[in-house]
């Protein structure tokens, strides 16, 4: 018969083992992992600005909302969900900013100069904390991409949930073009 001791070490174990792996560095965007393994390097891929199809899209982000009144606010989670849609092509991302509610660039989740990839039928997303409420009740991103192919219909979201005692509360955002170069 195991006895409690056992029980404890291996509790311990499972809980020790699952912090280790739940750290994130602190220097690193929240990002999925498969996206920066296809950074475009040495021109091998053609640059966003070199694409005969390039466009501009604003994403509304909230990370945090009014509840009940204006003085009081309701923190959330965001994230920004990038999808390529095409069966056969990728897309090519040059920017991807976060701005506060002022305007204010906030960060950056590709270095300058640097610009990534997603395959066809890829997706990636960067998530915003609970706990981060520096873009505020009218944060955004901009995404700066491009293609070789005008038809191609990414799909840029925002994605909002955060519960508080019984309550919870989730809702989605859609981005727009604001600035298309054919």
């Amino acid at each position: 018969m195991m006895s409690i001791a056992f029980f404890r070490s291996f509790a311990l174990l499972i809980f020790s083992t699952s912090l280790l792996y739940s750290c994130v560095p602190l220097d690193q965007p929240n990002i999925n992992s498969d996206a920066n393994l296809q950074l475009i390097e040495n021109n091998t891929i053609p640059k966003v600005d070199s694409l005969p199809y390039q466009d501009t899209v604003y994403v509304p982000i909230y990370s945090d909302i009014y509840n009940e009144s204006k003085d009081v606010k309701f923190n959330l989670t965001a994230t920004l969900s990038i999808r390529n849609t095409s069966l056969k092509e990728k897309i090519y991302i040059h920017a991807i900013d976060y701005y506060d509610s002022k305007g204010k660039l906030v960060r950056k989740y590709i270095p300058s100069e640097q610009d990534i990839y997603l395959d066809a039928m890829q997706s990636i997303e960067y998530v915003i904390e609970e706990n981060d409420t520096e873009g505020g009740t009218g944060a955004n991103f901009i995404i700066n991409w491009g293609s070789t192919n005008p038809h191609l219909h990414p799909i840029f979201e925002g994605i909002m949930i955060s519960t508080n005692g019984q309550q919870g509360i989730s809702f989605s955002t859609m981005g727009v073009s604001i600035k298309e170069n054919r």
